[in-house]
């Protein structure tokens, strides 16, 4: 795509379809001169520099990419108009594209029924989710594994509700032996199962875990924020393949959060909230007697604890589905490169002299730590640390990020590393662009060769 030639042609349209409403004279307090927006601009421009960068294969660090140019394009040439998508008197278009593109999101995780709407962020999405719980089971609490992202421990406190973390498994995952033994107290009402941990990618067991809930008579809520759009590798042939079982029984739990602005493509902030019972929208039922009165039927603000919202993000999101669906043969085959590039790079870790696997990758991040001598915890987190800073000014940069393990964790996967710390930090790379599929062999090497730099020049003993 020829960005600049869309986003001239996005102008124009706006332009086309404002004239149809007759001229007016703009008001002087608005109008800046050119010279003026030139220094302000040289400025901006000039700040933004002071960023990494996420478009690049050598960036794997955090959950960062650029928007598809299709969403850039989407959100831009909505934004000249600047629907609110709240209230359809607010943004008429850009509502009825987000009820189909939250259809295109249920269908992908089959879901017959459905209700939900786009937030701001996975935050607000859980927010609402958890909100939701409490309203069905008050009095009760929400479990969650222990390497579940912290906004569940969170929006806990901000509810009012009881949270209880679960203890994790060897692989990152909840320990359904230690949820069941939570889930006999009574104290549970809904159990947060996460598809994929933002930390190591780990996917809770949640076909095992819906026969615990069945027997206890709890809700299952799926935090799928990072991981959600993987359910389109579900069984796919190649190394890319996932098994299907724990994917297959989202579409049995009672809501799913899922964030397009990860795998999505979107720009921030694009999350989704959705519930499998319609039923739930009575517990969001208010009146706005100023805003909804165009229509009779059903506003996303009816259904939303946020008020306001970008119809922008709708517009975006709608537009790139147009291109890239939500099916295997859409979004599926951009998610399938990453993953076969995390394939190959924990192959070559594997047979790495100067590197090791800190476990298998399930999703898109290869979690792996610095061969040290003596082996041990204090070691491996100093090294760690000297290789992310080194590989962020090197002539050939890489950016990476880093994890805290803690002794056990990392003593349950590696019990040969000698724990002389409470935790140490490992290496964390995310592959969620597609290019990385072609660069990942680069990065390996670039990794390789900061691992041996810092061992050559470690003080003897260390």
């Amino acid at each position: 795509m020829d960005l600049q030639h869309w986003l001239g042609r996005a102008t124009h349209a706006i332009q086309d379809w404002a004239d149809t409403f007759g001229p007016y004279q703009p008001h002087p307090s608005l109008q800046v001169d050119d010279d003026r927006f030139a220094t302000a601009f040289e400025e901006f421009t000039g700040r933004l520099k002071d960023n990494y960068p996420f478009f690049h294969p050598s960036y794997v660090g955090q959950m960062l990419k650029p928007p598809h140019p299709a969403a850039v394009v989407g959100y831009l040439t909505a934004m000249l108009i600047n629907p609110n998508n709240h209230a359809l008197d607010g943004g008429p278009a850009t509502a009825r594209m987000e009820r189909e593109a939250i259809a295109q999101l249920a269908a992908m995780f089959g879901y017959d029924t459905h209700l939900g709407h786009l937030t701001s962020s996975g935050t607000i999405a859980n927010l609402e989710a958890l909100f939701v719980a409490r309203e069905l089971h008050p009095g009760r609490g929400v479990a969650y594994s222990a390497d579940a992202h912290y906004t569940h421990g969170r929006m806990c406190r901000v509810l009012g509700m009881e949270g209880h973390a679960v203890s994790t498994d060897s692989r990152g995952r909840m320990d359904l032996a230690a949820l069941e033994d939570l889930l006999r107290g009574g104290r549970v009402g809904t159990v947060v199962l996460t598809a994929g941990t933002t930390g190591l990618g780990a996917v809770d067991p949640i076909h095992e875990a819906l026969l615990l809930t069945e027997q206890y008579g709890v809700r299952i809520h799926i935090d799928a924020a990072y991981g959600g759009f993987f359910t389109l590798l579900a069984g796919a042939d190649g190394p890319e393949g996932l098994a299907p079982e724990p994917w297959r029984a989202i579409a049995q739990c009672d809501s799913i959060v899922v964030d397009p602005h990860k795998h999505g493509l979107q720009p921030y902030g694009c999350g989704a909230v959705l519930f499998r019972d319609p039923e739930v929208g009575r517990f969001y039922l208010h009146d706005s007697p100023y805003t909804y009165f165009t229509s009779s039927e059903l506003h996303l603000g009816e259904i939303s604890l946020e008020c306001s919202r970008a119809g922008a993000s709708a517009a975006a999101l709608w537009l790139t589905f147009q291109l890239l669906p939500p099916t295997a043969d859409g979004l599926g085959r951009v998610l399938a490169a990453g993953r076969r590039a995390t394939q190959e790079w924990a192959r070559l870790i594997t047979t790495s002299d100067h590197l090791v696997l800190y476990q298998q990758p399930e999703l898109d991040i290869v979690s792996y730590f610095p061969v040290v001598d003596p082996a041990t915890l204090s070691g491996i987190d100093t090294a760690s640390a000297r290789i992310l800073a080194d590989g962020m000014t090197s002539p050939d940069p890489v950016f990476l990020s880093t994890l805290r393990a803690d002794r056990q964790a990392f003593t349950a996967r590696h019990p040969d590393i000698t724990a002389d710390a409470d935790s140490a930090r490992i290496l964390r790379s995310v592959l969620m662009k597609p290019e990385s599929e072609h660069h990942v062999e680069h990065i390996h090497d670039q990794v390789e060769r900061l691992t041996q730099s810092r061992r050559r020049l470690a003080p003897s003993g260390n």
